[in-house]
């Protein structure tokens, strides 16, 4: 099993894992298992089958790296897109944590619950001039403070 499946994937660690993943299986299922034709043939069929995935997942693997460095996406620059991002929005939390309480609130009743100037009005009491008023405030305070990041 060992030597069929090396021979195939033409890695001797993969093919070592993938033959004690199927004795892992058959350990497993050794209850249900019902295994109508030889062993001989039942775990040849198994080695022949679990190659297959992992040459199935390296072809699409190479297939997607491919695809993603034709059009110009560098893959390393993944991990430092997802920094800047997070710290784009770690600042924007922060900024969010720093409004006035009341515009905070009425800031995140429209962002993060996405009620209407209406809605919020009547929930909160207030004119819905002045639920346009606060989301102005927090808006022209975010707009600044993340200018600087976002230049």
């Amino acid at each position: 099993m060992f030597t069929v499946a090396a021979n195939k994937i033409g890695n001797q660690e993969e093919a070592e894992e993938l033959v004690q993943d199927i004795f892992v299986s058959l350990w497993e299922r050794r209850e249900s298992l019902e295994v109508t034709v030889s062993l001989n043939a039942y775990l040849a069929v198994s080695v022949k089958y679990q190659v297959i995935k992992i040459l199935a997942r390296r072809h699409l693997y190479r297939k997607y790296t491919r695809q993603n460095l034709d059009r110009g996406f560098d893959i390393s620059n993944v991990t430092n897109e997802w920094l800047e991002f997070e710290e784009l929005r770690e600042r924007l939390e922060s900024l969010v944590d720093n409004l006035p309480p009341k515009c905070r609130t009425i800031f995140k009743l429209s962002r993060e619950q996405g009620l209407s100037q209406k809605q919020i009005a009547e929930s909160c009491g207030i004119s819905e001039k002045t639920v346009e008023a606060h989301l102005g405030k927090a808006l022209k305070v975010l707009r600044s403070g993340l200018g600087a990041v976002l230049l």
